[in-house]
This record gives C-alpha cells, structure tokens and sequence, in this order.
C-alpha cells in the first residue's frame, strides 16, 4: 500500500473549498452596474484568483500516477483506475440531469430529457464538466509512466517547458495545433509529478514559486476586472480558463505552497485536513445539490464577502456529511470513490 503523503490532503482539502466558492460567487458575476461595485469586485476578483482549483486535482494525479513504479497491468488499469471513475461519472450525470429540470416553478422533464440527450457533449450539470476534460488523460497516463520509467528527467522537462510555452501561447489567442484540449490538460500530468519528486522543497523554490504564482494572480484579477469594466459587461477572455500560462503558475504556487506547509501541520488539523481530503471527491460531486436552493430562489442577497464563505460552510458541510455516510456502506461507497 502506498504510503499517504499528508501533503496531498492539504492540497485536496484546499482544491475542494476553492471549487465550492467558484460557484457560490456564480450568480454575482453578470451583475457588473446592477449591485454596488464593491460587491461584483469581491466575487470577480475570488474567482480569479481561485482558478487553479481544478488544475491543482489534476496536478495530484498527475505526481501519484507517474510515480507508481509497479508494471502496468491493462486490465487492473481499467477497472481499477479508469472504472472507479467513469462508471461514478455515469450515474452521477444521470441524477444531475434530473436535477436539472427542476427550479423555483417545479420539474420541467423537457429540460431534464434535453440535458441527457446532450450529455455526450456537454455535462448534465455545471460541476461535471471537469469530468469531460479530466477522464481523457486516463488515456495518456500509460504513455507519460512509461515515460517516467524509460527515458531520463530531461525528457519530461523539455516537454513541460514546450507545454507552458503553448500554454502561453493560447492565453493571448495564438491558436495552431496545440489548441486542443487533450494537449492543453495533459501538461498537468508530468508537472504534477515533477513539482512532487524532482522540484526541491526549499524557502528558495518556494520563494520563486510564490513570486510568480502572486503574479499571475493579480495580472489575472486586473485583466478581468479592467477588460470587464472596459466592455461594460463582465468579459474574461482566456485569463481564466484551465489551459493558459497564469492558470499554471498559480496552480503550480498552490502545490508548492501545500507541499513546504502540508508536513507541518498540527495533528489536530492534519485530521480535519485528512477527513475532508478523503471525502473531496465526494465533496466536488454532491455540494452543487446544497447549492440548489442558494440559486434556485436567490438566496444570496448580500455582500459575498460573507455570503460566500456561509454557502461555502453550508454545501461544503453537507456534502461532506452526505459523503461521509455513503462511504460507510459497502452498496453505496462506489458511487464517491
């Protein structure tokens, strides 16, 4: 069994309370001119400098696959890596198009039937589209493990460093080959597990990391809000898409960030960390359902400033409870691997 390595529950834990957030401050984001600006700034500058989220799941995956020296086996790959999370995907996706049709009003099954004949290309619910992106790179782990295991570090870095530059490239709309998604995401994959075994933990790697992740987020938080501002409309062109240069550098600080910090931590909040890490996916699958009310019949009158970490503390909360329960079954802990 692998050792756990207590870092990596930080940066779930972290990872999950950002995504939560992300679509708490949802409903605020068009509001540019309707509420005070103060308001539209505190939610449009969160959700800029929480993109990361999603990229940082990728990046622990990317440092724990690449890393497993046992020899591939087909057959324990696709029922035990693969499997554990499409078939979840499935049924997850069934029950959000469900959840789809329903609103203030009641159930429209029009709206739930449209939802799921369109699932093949576009999620059920807005939380899952994470699912549409990271499912696919199951397919080029193999490749980058073999990778790991036959060729030396160099190899990696010079494919990393191609990957930023194309990163960079599609932030500011240079568009070519390197503009499909598969490529975009996959870089995550070798950086995960380059930060994690070949990157020093040390107050100086940190000090760049940081330096440059801060960067990137205040540059991003100043081109959304100034094109947003400028347009009269809230706009963000790509500064806040999953695949460009600032997204990474942010994502890449937050790793490091956890990695120096995550060995440190008090017992008495490593074990917080710890239950909340266990349960993240399940936290990421179930919070939008305690979401539901907030959006449905506009419960989020107020400043985000507070309103946001209340419903973060609220579908977080619930989430985790609901997922805790599920795991203690053996007929329903497969649904939340």
């Amino acid at each position: 069994m692998r050792e756990r390595v207590q870092f990596f529950d930080l940066l779930r834990c972290v990872a999950a309370v950002a995504v939560i957030a992300i679509h708490v401050l949802a409903p605020y984001r068009h509001e540019l001119g309707s509420i005070p600006f103060d308001q539209w700034f505190t939610a449009v500058a969160t959700n800029s400098v929480t993109r990361w989220a999603v990229p940082v799941f990728i990046l622990i995956t990317g440092a724990l696959m690449l890393s497993d020296n046992r020899p591939f086996d087909m057959s324990y790959y696709v029922k035990r890596r693969l499997g554990k999370v499409l078939i979840p995907f499935v049924i997850w996706s069934l029950f959000y198009a469900y959840l789809s049709g329903w609103s203030a009003s009641g159930f429209d099954s029009q709206i739930a039937q449209d939802v799921l004949v369109n699932a093949f290309s576009h999620e059920t619910y807005y939380h899952l589209g994470f699912f549409y992106y990271f499912i696919p790179l199951y397919f080029v782990i193999p490749m980058f493990q073999w990778l790991v295991k036959n060729r030396d570090d160099t190899t990696l870095f010079v494919f990393v460093a191609i990957w930023l530059v194309t990163t960079m490239f599609y932030l500011f709309g240079y568009d070519g080959p390197w503009s499909v998604e598969l490529w975009l995401y996959s870089g995550y994959l070798p950086l995960g597990y380059l930060l994690w075994k070949k990157i020093p933990s040390t107050t100086q790697t940190l000090t760049v990391f940081t330096l440059l992740g801060a960067l990137a987020l205040a540059l991003t938080v100043y081109m959304v809000v100034g094109n947003s501002i400028a347009a009269e409309k809230y706009t963000v062109g790509r500064w806040l898409s999953y695949k460009t240069l600032n997204v990474v550098l942010a994502a890449s600080m937050i790793f490091m960030l956890c990695r120096y910090f995550g060995e440190r931590l008090k017992p008495s909040v490593s074990r917080i960390v710890s239950l909340i890490s266990q349960h993240s996916l399940g936290i990421y699958l179930l919070h939008p359902i305690f979401l539901w009310p907030m959006k449905a019949y506009g419960w989020y009158e107020g400043h985000p400033v507070w309103v946001i970490p209340v419903w973060v503390v609220i579908s977080g909360g619930g989430a985790l409870a609901v997922s805790w329960i599920l795991s203690r079954s053996k007929i329903t802990r497969w649904l939340l691997p």
